[in-house]
């Protein structure tokens, strides 16, 4: 798909010099976005959430894939795991520690192309005060007009962190949490 998208924007716009990556806004305003995860609970069944409130933006220039960039921040208190007592639990200090750590970040390093719709993004994702480096494996799913004058283009991510890594207390945080990410930007 990036390859299809690198010829369109080839033909679609000659002579026009070397192309510049655009600026899309994360679209957490129309709900167009969203962060969730899966994890074991107690190895009986898969706890699934997502958290609620977040913001980003990220570079994106179909012919050049590699070069783009990405930045999001989360607001840890709006974790959502349908449940209000355990998403109190989630938020104290046995887990997030969400009144010392409110915000969580994920930074890109680094973008590798690895088919023609797909890539893996590489960076920075700081969690509890500590930062580790993590891949998220990205699907190009679209991008054009959309009906309202704007200029849109999204991804399918997932990604695979153990908390544990990020000096989240208890046994519990050393089981592996499944992240999965749908992205739509708003070219700014």
């Amino acid at each position: 798909m990036f390859k299809s998208t690198l010829l369109a924007a080839a033909l679609a716009l000659p002579l026009a010099g070397p192309a510049l990556a655009d600026t899309y806004m994360i679209d957490t305003a129309g709900a167009h976005a969203s962060i969730n995860f899966k994890a074991s609970h107690l190895g009986f069944s898969m706890l699934t959430g997502r958290f609620d409130t977040f913001t980003g933006s990220f570079d994106f220039d179909p012919a050049k894939p590699e070069a783009g960039s990405v930045t999001v921040e989360i607001d840890i208190a709006s974790i959502n795991s349908n449940h209000a007592e355990r998403d109190n639990h989630l938020r104290s200090a046995d887990f997030f520690d969400a009144s010392n750590h409110p915000k969580a970040t994920f930074v890109s390093t680094g973008i590798k192309a690895t088919g023609d719709s797909t890539a893996v993004i590489t960076g920075d994702l700081t969690m509890l005060g500590t930062t580790k480096s993590i891949d998220i494996e990205t699907t190009y799913v679209g991008g054009g007009d959309d009906p309202w004058g704007g200029h849109r283009q999204g991804f399918s991510g997932t990604a695979t962190i153990v908390p544990a890594d990020f000096g989240m207390p208890g046994g519990i945080a050393k089981a592996p949490v499944e992240l999965s990410l749908e992205v739509e930007g708003i070219r700014q």
